[in-house]
């Protein structure tokens, strides 16, 4: 009589050991995928940041094929498709990302964005306005920035790029554009005050150089502006200068400048050589 119970309780441990090996395998394989979603989110992240755009594009497109309805897939893929300059792709994508249940309302601004390079003014306007007025962002109030610029709503435009210029803690690139705003108006001292400001922000930002040099010149003041350069820059900034002394009629100066900017450049300065030789045969003709 006590063979079936010896043999009752051999089969009740089998059942357990089995049992701890089957919760074991699960534990493994659960701590394998852990480690697999560490691993692809790292690899999402160098995506998105350092590859090169279009293989990053590549990248989530097969991502996003074998994991239909990822959000995060689909916003790399948007997110990729911007980086690699593929403007219309990316409306699409961003888009879709938008229409996703699990979106958020910094989507919608990406869409905005999306729409803005896609040179799709009214789309972005629209995209924009559907955002809640409680979604305070630096990328928001950039985006309403430019399209109140591009309706030549100034007053709008100027309190979007105050705003925006709070919101960051590195105006230079909203500043500078601000500038340019303020510069396309003719409000010409306006533009100088904010180059200026951009550039204490980014002492590096040429694109703040040449604008300066820009709204000093429709000033007529051809002194370069006591800023950081290299002799590069400064030969750059000196053809900018001579090119804007020449479209206002002032020739004599705009020669001297170009002339200026040869002698200045390192190198052999072609661009500023064919404007000056452009204009001598103007003058002779």
């Amino acid at each position: 009589m006590r063979h079936p119970i010896l043999l009752s309780a051999a089969l009740l441990g089998a059942i357990t050991l089995t049992a701890c090996d089957r919760s074991g395998d699960a534990q493994v394989q659960r701590a394998l995928q852990d480690v697999n979603v560490v691993d692809e989110t790292n690899l999402n992240d160098v995506m998105l940041t350092v590859a090169d755009p279009g293989e990053a594009v590549n990248y989530f497109l097969r991502a996003s094929a074998n994991d239909p309805g990822r959000i995060d897939l689909m916003r790399g893929l948007a997110k990729s498709l911007v980086r690699a300059r593929r403007a219309s792709e990316a409306v699409t994508a961003w888009q879709a990302v938008v229409d996703h249940e699990d979106s958020t309302v910094t989507d919608q601004v990406d869409l905005a964005d999306a729409l803005i390079r896609n040179n799709d003014w009214d789309g972005a306007e629209v995209a924009l306005d559907a955002i809640p007025p409680t979604h305070e962002s630096f990328k928001r109030y950039r985006l309403e920035a430019m399209v109140a610029d591009s309706n030549e709503e100034w007053s709008n435009a100027d309190s979007f790029y105050e705003t925006a210029a709070g919101l960051t803690t590195s105006p230079a690139g909203v500043l500078n554009n601000w500038g340019f705003s303020k510069l396309t108006r003719g409000d010409y001292a306006a533009a100088e005050r904010l180059f200026t400001d951009a550039l204490r922000n980014d002492r590096d930002l040429f694109t703040a150089k040449n604008n300066l040099v820009l709204a000093r010149g429709a000033q007529r003041n051809y002194d370069l502006p006591v800023i950081p350069m290299t002799q590069i820059e400064r030969a750059q900034l000196l053809h900018t200068l001579a090119l804007t002394a020449i479209k206002q009629n002032d020739v004599t100066i705009g020669r001297g400048l170009l002339r200026e900017a040869i002698d200045t450049h390192p190198q052999h300065f072609e661009a500023a050589v064919r404007s000056l030789r452009a204009l001598e045969d103007n003058v002779t003709n």
